[in-house]
């Protein structure tokens, strides 16, 4: 109780100060990556996955309109991710109406398997990251086991995609986020194949009340929904002639953009999730077949892609599986996108940033991203 004595502004502000605390409603964003921007997202008994974010997800705050969530890549940087959408908010003059979430999928695997040893990224050994007590732990091997492949976390029976959910989940509740309209989930890299493939097989898109779109950035590979694969022709002349050994054809005269996949007996994982839809696992083996390309079609989705991402540089799959959708991550970018427009009706945008190639920032905080993270609507 504030006593009588205290002059009437100073009341009045003690009032107010209480007001925002008990409410949220004018809480600061959260700028730093640091301890005091994270939270942890329960997931099994003691077991939590660490997450940084922009305003508390447990607070009640109604000036917030819109989410962003946003997954790293193969780096497992979720502080560096956090920092570059914080940047993206300043330059969208969002950081106040937005609430931004970067989880982190932490893996302290420092070995590859044989399986994945004609990748680059399995050239090297992951390095280790540091766990807190009762943090989840994924495997950061390439393969259907991948955190971005919606696997199992290693120590307990909780898939990545399943701390997405949760994550989703808690941003809906009305009771904590009353205005909120829109949710994005985004993701660049292997956060982009995440992105990519969690548009596709998630199982709270439809029960949440909030619009949700995905935006996925510059993955190194996608997953097919047949055993069609592209061409030459699937992608403009001008792309291809960059990239050359784009599943060259040797045909008299130009092949269709998509046929089977003529080297499926000596590439014969080309088809198998997360590359296609064969022997699914975890989270992706609980939808059928014609539910996920159902979804996978008419869930809003852009692809944005850095126009010179034309290089096989930063941990680019090399993998045969890989290699049936293109040879850059450019070429498979515009393949895929023209690949389930044509052949499943998808209605799915394609943003090509010029000037950008493999790199977050620049793919995330360019004035054509900017609208993309943070829709007005």
């Amino acid at each position: 109780m504030i006593h009588p004595s205290f002059p009437r502004y100073s009341r009045w502000l003690l009032a107010l100060t209480a007001l925002v605390s008990a409410h949220g409603a004018w809480a600061a964003a959260c700028t730093k990556a640091n301890e005091t921007c994270t939270e942890w997202i329960a997931m099994e008994g003691p077991l939590s996955a660490l997450v940084y974010r922009s305003h508390a997800l447990g607070a009640r705050n109604e000036t917030i309109t819109r989410a962003l969530v946003i997954v790293h890549g193969g780096s497992r940087d979720a502080h560096t991710n956090f920092n570059h959408t914080l940047a993206a908010a300043f330059l969208a003059d969002a950081l106040e109406d937005t609430v931004i979430v970067s989880p982190r999928f932490a893996s302290n695997e420092e070995s590859l398997s044989k399986q994945s040893a004609n990748t680059v990224a399995a050239a090297r050994a992951a390095p280790r990251d540091k766990l807190a007590p009762n943090e989840l732990n994924w495997i950061s091997e390439f393969g259907g086991r991948h955190w971005n492949a919606g696997g199992f976390a290693i120590n307990a029976k909780v898939t990545s995609y399943e701390v997405v959910d949760e994550i989703l989940r808690k941003l809906a509740r009305k009771d904590v986020f009353p205005n909120l309209r829109t949710i994005v989930v985004a993701g660049h890299s292997s956060g982009g194949q995440f992105v990519s493939r969690y548009q596709m097989v998630n199982r709270v898109h439809d029960q949440l009340g909030v619009k949700v779109a995905y935006l996925v950035s510059n993955p190194g590979a996608y997953t097919y929904l047949d055993n069609q694969r592209p061409t030459t022709s699937a992608i403009p002349p001008n792309v291809s002639s960059s990239v050359s050994g784009f599943i060259p054809m040797g045909l008299a005269k130009p092949p269709p953009p998509f046929v089977p996949y003529p080297d499926a007996r000596h590439c014969t994982t080309y088809d198998t999730w997360p590359y296609g839809l064969k022997d699914r696992v975890a989270y992706a083996a609980r939808s059928s077949e014609e539910q996920l390309k159902q979804q996978a079609a008419t869930r809003p989705t852009t692809f944005l892609l850095g126009e010179l991402d034309i290089l096989p540089l930063v941990n680019f799959d090399i993998s045969c599986n890989a290699m049936a959708q293109g040879a850059s991550r450019l070429s498979r970018g515009l393949a895929f996108a023209r690949y389930v427009r044509e052949n499943f009706g998808a209605q799915h945008k394609v943003v090509v940033l010029n000037g950008c190639g493999h790199h977050t920032r620049c793919m995330l905080t360019s004035d054509q991203s900017l609208p993309l993270l943070f829709p007005k609507d």
